[in-house]
């Protein structure tokens, strides 16, 4: 079906991402993948390319594009090539709302030339390995000094995308004590520089899909923050972390989108040139009927995300209908993918084909995010349920 979200402007970034990828992603990207992350000086090319701040203001360094259709077209080409650009997504796509949404002046002016080059690199930390999806129990604290110049942090984190390589870390925190009558209250985000003493990276936790984007452990022993680090106001980091959740969603169900439109596409061309019983794989009527399915499949998800996306940048996404496209998009992507490694056989469970790397790393799409679990919870509350 015809879509409709993309400009000239789009298509020539397309263009300029694409040549990207074949010049300086694929040819080494396997050895990405052995390391568990790109080279550091990776993240600078990126900011070269206006990629990671292109949507900050001119002011610091940024594209001044107010345009989310930029991360449609990353995620397309990424999924197509078989790679992906580490951790730049959760770095330009959650963090930059939180950083010019509640960020003062001076932060900004401290943080975003470098967000935007590539300098300081910025993970979030929110999951604890006894919370889960459950962001109101977080334990990890932070006590304000008696002179009330810094905060003292303790605590631990896990699943921390980027959190090996940031130069800075979102950690939601708890500055007031748990309060069971209400516990979204007392959460704060202190922004953390990974230089300070007490500050460690534990374990690189080994996936089964994504490899070559870092996920971590990190740990918090009387980490001093200094109060000049608290991004927004002390107590409202959870209000903070609803209002920016769904244009996280967003991006996952982007990427789903994407995945599941590349998996189509390397199906087709296998099936198109593997012979079985002396003819292509693509001329039995099940390949032909498992194809159309999900051809149709795919674009049930593109007109949901392309739809949601235009709404994003309405400023008129709502938190349910983030959760709606997020579980749609994801799930469907998932069938879509395992009935297009079904077609490969045999080979496509070998990982030199690119549908075995896109049915691992889709594989977390349901859960990171938010669940798909929780995403019917709050679609369920949204209906009165």
């Amino acid at each position: 079906m015809q879509r409709t979200v993309f400009t000239d402007d789009h298509e020539a970034f397309r263009t300029t991402i694409r040549d990207f990828i074949a010049k300086e992603v694929s040819p080494q990207y396997h050895e990405w993948e052995k390391q568990g992350h790109p080279p550091r000086e990776f993240y600078n090319r990126l900011g070269e390319l206006g990629v990671l701040g292109i949507e900050a203001p001119e002011q610091y360094g940024g594209g001044g594009v107010t345009d989310f259709t930029y991360s449609l077209v990353i995620a397309e080409e990424t999924s197509a090539a078989g790679v992906t650009f580490g951790s730049y997504s959760v770095h330009s796509n959650l963090i930059l709302p939180y950083l010019m949404e509640h960020a003062t002046e001076e932060q900004k002016q401290r943080w975003l030339p470098g967000f935007c080059s590539g300098d300081i690199m910025f993970a979030i930390a929110m999951t604890e390995p006894g919370t889960g999806s459950d962001l109101a129990n977080i334990a990890t604290t932070a006590k304000l000094s008696e002179d009330g110049s810094h905060y003292v942090l303790d605590g631990a984190k896990t699943f921390i995308t980027g959190g090996a390589l940031a130069d800075r870390v979102l950690v939601v925190c708890r500055t007031a004590p748990y309060d069971a009558a209400d516990r979204r209250a007392g959460l704060s985000i202190l922004v953390v520089d990974t230089a300070s003493e007490g500050f460690a990276v534990g374990r690189k936790l080994e996936k089964i899909g994504l490899k070559a984007s870092d996920t971590a452990e990190l740990s918090f022993s009387s980490v001093k923050v200094p109060v000049t680090d608290r991004l927004g106001d002390e107590g409202a980091g959870f209000s903070y972390l609803t209002h920016n959740l769904a244009q996280e969603r967003l991006t996952i169900a982007i990427g789903a989108s994407a995945t599941a439109a590349a998996a189509v596409q390397h199906a087709l061309a296998y099936t198109r040139e593997r012979d079985v019983f002396g003819k292509p794989v693509a001329s039995f009527q099940n390949t032909k009927f498992v194809l159309a399915e999900c051809s149709a499949d795919v674009e049930a998800i593109r007109q949901f995300v392309d739809r949601a996306l235009e709404l994003h940048n309405a400023g008129e996404l709502t938190v349910p209908d983030a959760a709606r496209v997020k579980l749609f998009a994801t799930e469907t992507a998932g069938r879509v993918i395992d009935k297009c490694l079904q077609l490969h056989g045999g080979y496509g469970y070998i990982l030199e084909y690119p549908i075995a790397r896109l049915y691992a790393d889709t594989r977390v799409s349901r859960i990171y995010g938010g669940t798909n679990e929780v995403m019917k919870t709050i679609i369920a509350k949204d209906l009165g349920l």
